[in-house]
């Protein structure tokens, strides 16, 4: 029963950790595409202010916005002929894991009260 118990326990955890995106699958999407180029090596320095910085941004955020390039189709705003060309070939478990390892980066985003 031990076992049993703890094989479903593994297993729910590997599903959640696919679920919500995977860092190291994430950091290769990112080198693989080159990210970095226009974000910055540690993507909190754009190399143009108009950029986003991407560190330490919300998954949920940052899927949304991938998302939205993806369909190329103006919606909220994502109408970035680059961004549409970038993120194009992507799966949507590439960009969880994209969300999920940009999300886990040391961040300079602060919230103000």
């Amino acid at each position: 029963m031990k076992k049993l118990i703890a094989a479903l326990f593994c297993s729910a955890l590997s599903f959640s950790a696919v679920a919500g995106g995977n860092v190291a699958a994430g950091k290769a999407v990112a080198d693989k595409y080159s990210c970095f180029t226009c974000h910055g090596k540690d993507y909190n320095t754009p190399i143009d202010p108009s950029y986003p910085k991407l560190a330490g941004q919300h998954k949920d955020y940052l899927q949304h916005a991938l998302t939205a390039y993806k369909r190329g189709d103006g919606a909220n705003g994502r109408n970035n002929a680059i961004m549409t060309g970038q993120v194009k070939p992507l799966t949507d478990q590439d960009i969880k894991d994209l969300a999920a390892y940009l999300h886990s980066l040391p961040g300079s985003l602060a919230v103000h009260r």
